[in-house]
C-alpha cells in the first residue's frame, strides 16, 4: 500500500511539473499497467503467498488412506517432531 502512494505521489509531481501532457501520459500509462490481466495475476499470487505465511492454521499433509475414499491428515509441525503419526 505504501509503495502504491509513494506511486501516486510521484507522478502527481512528474505530471505537475512536465505539465498537462506529460501528466496525461503518466497517468494512461499507470491505468494502463493497473488494469493489465498480467498484474492482476501477480497481485493475486502476492496475495496469497502473504496470506499463507501469516497463517495461524498448520498445513495438512496426507497419511497413508485408511481405505479407498478415506485419508487421515495431520498437521506438518506433528510430522517434524516425529509423533505417533508417522
Amino acid at each position: 500500500m505504501l509503495r502504491l502512494l509513494i506511486g501516486v505521489a510521484a507522478g502527481y509531481v512528474l505530471g505537475t511539473k512536465a505539465g498537462r501532457a506529460r501528466y496525461e501520459q503518466i497517468s494512461s500509462a499507470t491505468r494502463a499497467v493497473a488494469g493489465s490481466p498480467v498484474t492482476r495475476k501477480l497481485v493475486l499470487v502476492g496475495r496469497q503467498r502473504l496470506a499463507d505465511k501469516l497463517s495461524t492454521r498448520p498445513p495438512l499433509e496426507p497419511m497413508k488412506p485408511i481405505d479407498e475414499r478415506t485419508t487421515i491428515l495431520v498437521p506438518q509441525d506433528q510430522l517434524r517432531r516425529g509423533s505417533k503419526w508417522v
